[in-house]
């Protein structure tokens, strides 16, 4: 059975994607924010890990770099809601940051459950395409 960390600091958001994992069968680890989730990879191996990019405390980016470095061959899917530039606005493309920074695969809230379920299974598969964004209409 699949070991997969969700760390996210939206109690929601975290307690439906471990009831949507845990029905397909995936053993789920869920934690509140980067330390949490920095303890529980201490402690545990995982096959995946689904990090969300702003979180108080240890920011997301900070955890996808850290979380990276100490676990280098587990994917890493980053979440936000706050993900991408668009023509009208400076803003930064932050999941394009993350992937910079080790994410795997990325995902925007909100996303399908049919989405997740995916990336996830490719990051399982080892999938050999290049990182991509799955952007999910609202």
């Amino acid at each position: 059975m699949p070991r997969i960390l969700v760390v996210d600091d939206d109690p929601m958001v975290g307690a439906t994607i471990e009831v949507l994992l845990q029905r397909q069968g995936f053993d789920v680890t869920l934690t509140d924010g980067g330390e949490t989730g920095l303890a529980a990879l201490e402690s545990h191996a995982f096959d995946v890990m689904l990090v969300d990019i702003f979180m108080p405390h240890m920011r997301g980016f900070e955890s996808i770099r850290i979380f990276h470095e100490r676990a280098p061959a587990t994917p890493l899917i980053a979440m936000s809601g706050y993900a991408f530039a668009s023509s009208a606005s400076p803003s930064p493309d932050f999941l394009r940051m993350a992937l910079e920074l080790g994410a795997t695969r990325c995902l925007r809230k909100p996303f399908t459950p049919e989405a997740l379920l995916t990336t996830i299974r490719e990051c399982l598969a080892g999938a050999s395409a290049p990182p991509k964004d799955q952007k999910e209409a609202p």
